[in-house]
């Protein structure tokens, strides 16, 4: 088929090659701009962009589509079979999502209508969900509503990570965006009950509220790491929490319990595994107290 292919981030890259190599027509890749990246600010392509390059496809970065006419119809005039769309970061409109002959299928990285929206992956975590999944869906104009052509699931271990969940999620919507356009299965509406939606991820999301119940606290440093990051406040410094785990233990929220160390909270106790200070390397915890001190009795913010 001709296609263009839609998408920006690492997430999007499996199904990139996985169309190339099944031998589809991409007529043209659509990314995000170029962004400083880095210690030195350097203009950087991100993920999709760069492979696109390497599979010599040409490349379109707009910094805005919605309401560019004449974007509207360089699109309409590439004359497609199809669009595929993963994690592309900007709202198409109407006049391009009727464009392709068979529309616009979207890879989303849940089990629709479960977690519309910007972190799927996350939010699924965060919830404690047994599973997530990939949703092959055609696009309209509502935010993930389209009706969907293909789901599959893939379970969420006790103690997944948002890099797991997310390198396994990429590969499943490769294989899935291939079975979509060659069985062009029939579209079923999204069913009106069980929606949720997945708000974008800020930062101030990673700061760890000790008040909480020890395993809420243990589903958000294995969904919000690598990034944005869990940290709390001790003195002036900001520690980041790179890794934890459930334990035994009570006190008042935030009471570093012992040397390991663990830190009560509203529910239990959390033993911390990976700490970061701002500006050093991440160090297992052991090795991270050897330089810097946490003691029993301390109260963190």
């Amino acid at each position: 088929m001709r296609l263009a292919f839609m998408g920006s981030p690492d997430f999007a890259v499996p199904a990139l090659r996985a169309l190339h190599g099944a031998g589809h027509e991409i007529a043209c890749v659509y990314a995000q701009p170029a962004r400083p990246a880095g210690r030195g600010q350097k203009e950087t392509p991100c993920p999709v962009h760069r492979a696109a390059l390497e599979l010599g496809l040409p490349v379109r970065t707009p910094a805005r589509v919605k309401r560019d006419t004449a974007e509207h119809a360089a699109f309409a005039a590439l004359d497609l079979d199809a669009a595929v769309v993963a994690a592309y970061g900007l709202i198409l409109p109407k006049a391009m999502l009727d464009a392709p002959r068979r529309g616009c299928l979207n890879i989303h990285a849940s089990l629709l209508p479960r977690w519309r929206g910007a972190g799927p992956i996350q939010a699924a975590i965060l919830a404690g969900d047994a599973e997530t999944g990939i949703t092959i869906m055609r696009m309209e104009e509502g935010l993930d509503t389209g009706p969907m052509l293909l789901r599959a699931a893939v379970p969420i271990g006790p103690r997944a990570t948002t890099p797991e969940i997310h390198d396994a999620l990429a590969s499943l919507g490769a294989t899935l965006i291939l079975r979509a356009l060659a069985e062009d299965p029939a579209a079923t509406p999204q069913p009106e009950q069980g929606v949720t939606y997945a708000p974008k991820i800020a930062k101030e999301d990673g700061r760890l509220d000790w008040t909480q119940p020890a395993a809420a606290l243990d589903r958000r440093v294995r969904a919000l790491n690598p990034w944005p990051g869990c940290f709390f406040a001790h003195g002036d410094e900001t520690i980041r929490v790179l890794a934890a785990e459930p334990a035994e233990g009570a006190g008042a929220p935030g009471t570093v319990l012992d040397a390991a160390p663990t830190v009560a909270c509203g529910e239990g106790a959390l033993r911390l595994l990976r700490l970061q200070r701002a500006g050093r390397a991440a160090m297992d915890a052991e090795a991270f107290l050897r330089g810097y001190a946490l003691r029993p009795g301390e109260l963190l913010g």
